[in-house]
């Protein structure tokens, strides 16, 4: 847009973006089960009933990024090779309810037990929520 001459639409524009961008890093200081996961497939940071994703690795996504260095926890699930076993976890609960019959696919945990499963299946975790734990 600043190319063609308009530059008050292209300042909106990155004013809206960075504001929203912003929007979401207070998200994920606040919410207790947000975190971000990094894998083949791409970037995500779920945050709830949003997530917000990018197909790049998390050193080409800013936004992913800034909420590691602000404490939201990061799962890399690259190392992870039983994609099958992947595929089976339960989900994070997005708003804090958890399943009392947790296990298979379509149930939901919470963001320390799934952790928990997935760090078993070689997952590496930064920013580590569990209590006694530090990475």
């Amino acid at each position: 847009l600043r190319r063609i001459g308009q530059t008050g639409q292209a300042q909106r524009l990155e004013r809206e973006t960075v504001l929203r961008d912003l929007g979401y890093l207070r998200q994920a200081a606040a919410l207790p089960h947000a975190h971000v996961i990094c894998g083949e497939g791409g970037t995500f940071i779920h945050l709830g009933w949003t997530t917000v994703s990018t197909f790049a690795p998390i050193e080409r996504f800013p936004l992913a990024a800034l909420a590691v260095a602000r404490g939201t926890p990061f799962i890399d699930i690259r190392p992870v090779t039983d994609v099958i076993a992947f595929a089976n976890l339960p989900r994070v609960a997005r708003d804090g309810s958890v399943d009392p019959d947790s296990s298979g696919p379509g149930k939901s945990v919470s963001l320390t037990t799934y952790i928990d499963m997935i760090e078993a299946l070689g997952a590496r975790v930064a920013n580590d929520p569990r209590p006694c734990r530090s990475t």
